[in-house]
């Protein structure tokens, strides 16, 4: 196993390593979805809360992902994040990363015009800003990388021009593609059960590998 992977597995998920500035992290996030409960509330239009918890519960399946390669490779994750951190949740995962996704979505759905028809560059916007923010999350990552707060292992999992397509489109992309495709369908059932979908198999995939296979990651 490598140092990177080594090093992330100490403290995982140790409460002792919280630290007093979650809270504040927490009450803006909160607040976040609050205020756009709010605003759904009065208009019937739900898209920006069913956004965030989409782009977040396909982070918590890259990441529930991402540990099992740890575990059946014996080697690493395509990523690790064994820097500071106020509460390490998996190998590539903390509370940090985790309250940045859960507004991403919110972030996102925002940017989009109310119709969420418009064009940027003459492409659709929701696919333009798509791919527009998984650009940027990955030059965040390239310097957190560069900070050794993120680790990469693998040749195809890297920085450079080949390696960093895939962490543009299985690291983010899809992410928001996912986000988009529940925006646009039509009926709120069908959304919910998108969104249900992709948190079932994340929890499916820590039930068995945490809980009935007994791995860490």
């Amino acid at each position: 196993m490598t140092e990177a992977s080594q090093r992330a597995l100490v403290g995982l998920r140790d409460p002792h390593t919280l630290q007093w500035y979650v809270i504040p992290l927490l009450a803006i996030v909160f607040y976040a979805y609050a205020q756009e409960v709010r605003r759904a509330r009065r208009s019937g239009d739900w898209n920006v809360v069913l956004a965030g918890l989409t782009i977040f519960g396909m982070d918590f399946v890259n990441e529930s992902i991402n540990g099992w390669i740890l575990v059946l490779s014996g080697r690493s994750a395509l990523w690790t994040a064994p820097g500071p951190t106020a509460l390490r949740t998996m190998v590539g995962w903390n509370i940090e990363i985790m309250f940045m996704f859960a507004l991403s979505g919110l972030i996102y759905a925002n940017t989009l015009s109310p119709r969420r028809d418009g064009r940027v560059l003459g492409i659709p916007e929701a696919w333009f800003w798509a791919a527009a923010y998984s650009a940027f999350c990955v030059i965040v990552e390239l310097f957190l990388n560069r900070g050794g707060l993120l680790i990469w292992d693998y040749a195809f999992w890297d920085g450079t021009p080949a390696g960093v397509w895939l962490i543009f489109l299985l690291g983010y992309f899809h992410f928001y593609v996912a986000a988009l495709l529940v925006m646009a369908a039509r009926r709120m059932r069908t959304k919910l059960i998108a969104i249900g979908v992709i948190y079932a198999v994340a929890i499916v995939l820590d039930v068995v590998g945490l809980g009935v296979l007994g791995w860490t990651y």
